[in-house]
């Protein structure tokens, strides 16, 4: 259960509540991943300076080139990593997930009230350590964390349900790919500067279906299977 503390005017319960009723408008509609978003205070991860803009649905930057997703991406994301927008199956409760790219916490947050254990991996040393800060403030205590190169993914703790990645590759990473269960999911999106493709891939068997999903536009993935300039 996260631990929330409630906020007044710009972080207030009437705000969030304006906020989850653009992700309902968007097409968001697991009423699981609606309370998750309710429930985390994405005031809590951010500077205080931009607190005030924390309901708003758009990026925000948290420092070094990196951003706050946007709400309804967050929310797409972690609806397409549960299955719950797919109509010919149950959308399944992730015991182990895979998050690369823990920048501020705040996708971790919203994944660690969906999934029984989330192993996050963060590359820029500062942002890992303010996130790991906030999120054991707010009793996020499912979570795992590791500084390093999230583009390998952590294969001690695989296979996972599910990998979630925050920033794109020009190319899907292999070790993503092995490190994937049989019938689990990758949410990554894919491609140069400026613009991505959002793909699910599921792992069926020795083979993978690749699905798009929208069009969206995140930082480089940075690492020996992404970009290798130094952040």
């Amino acid at each position: 259960m996260i631990a929330d503390s409630a906020g007044i005017g710009m972080t207030s319960a009437r705000t969030r509540d304006r906020l989850i009723q653009r992700l309902r408008d968007s097409g968001i509609r697991d009423e699981r991943v609606i309370e998750a978003m309710r429930a985390v205070p994405r005031h809590r991860f951010l500077e205080e300076a931009l607190a005030h803009r924390a309901y708003e649905d758009t990026a925000l930057p948290i420092g070094h080139g990196q951003t706050i997703s946007q709400p309804y991406v967050v929310a797409r994301m972690t609806e397409a990593l549960l299955g719950s927008d797919l109509p010919d199956r149950a959308a399944m409760r992730p015991a182990r997930v895979l998050e690369v790219g823990t920048g501020c916490g705040y996708q971790t947050a919203v994944l660690s009230q969906l999934c029984d254990q989330v192993y996050t991996i963060e590359l820029v040393e500062s942002l890992f350590n303010e996130a790991r800060r906030r999120l054991r403030q707010i009793g996020a205590h499912n979570v795992h964390f590791r500084h390093g190169d999230g583009s390998q993914g952590w294969s001690e703790h695989a296979p996972y349900d599910g990998i979630l990645v925050a920033a794109a590759p020009e190319e899907i990473p292999q070790p993503l790919l092995d490190q994937l269960a049989f019938g689990g999911r990758l949410i990554i999106p894919v491609g140069g500067r400026g613009s991505q493709e959002l793909l699910r891939i599921t792992r069926t068997g020795d083979d993978y279906r690749r699905e798009l999903l929208e069009r969206v536009m995140f930082v480089p993935l940075i690492g020996d299977q992404g970009e290798t300039t130094s952040r």
